[in-house]
């Protein structure tokens, strides 16, 4: 029985050896605190950015209230401007992404209303659309948008890749 309690009394951890770990145990909790929050903030900042993410709601979501439709794709797809700011307006294009990456062999050209020197490809027919419109707020995610169903030819700029960005549209 004596040779038990020798190998026992040998692994035992002392108290002062577990107050001096205490500091460094302190330390690595803070720094994957640190970390964890770090990698949230830059999650948070990564916005997708094309135009298939930002304007093309395919088949349109079904959302129970069609007047928090709005609302309710500005928060899930993170649309606000670069400042963190409400938009005052958005769209979004309810048809088949195919169908808008076409438009980019569309023969109908016009000068883009926003960018003077660049040319603007525009949709041969009317898009189903919803136009969101800002009616309170001025701070992402506070904004709050009203609901505006319309149809309407679709203007967007075009570069080696396909559709690059939405520029507006025709009633």
């Amino acid at each position: 029985m004596l040779p038990v309690r020798a190998a026992r009394e040998m692994t035992a951890v002392k108290a002062k050896d577990v107050k001096a770990l205490s500091p460094l145990m302190v330390i690595m909790v803070i720094i994957f605190l640190v970390l964890l929050f770090w990698e949230n903030q830059v999650n948070n900042e990564v916005v997708i950015s094309t135009l298939e993410h930002l304007h093309v709601d395919y088949p349109q979501e079904g959302v129970p209230v069609p007047a928090r439709y709005c609302n309710h794709m500005i928060i899930q797809r993170i649309i606000r401007e670069p400042d963190h700011t409400c938009k005052k307006e958005h769209v979004f294009i309810h048809e088949r992404p195919r169908k808008i990456n076409g438009l980019c062999t569309s023969p109908k050209k016009v000068a883009c209303q926003n960018l003077s020197a660049t040319f603007c490809f525009q949709s041969e027919t009317k898009f189903k659309m919803t136009v969101c419109q800002l009616i309170e707020g001025t701070r992402y995610p506070a904004c709050r948008y009203r609901y505006f169903p319309t149809e309407g030819f679709v203007l967007i700029t075009c570069d080696e890749l396909g559709p690059d960005s939405f520029q507006g549209y025709v009633k």
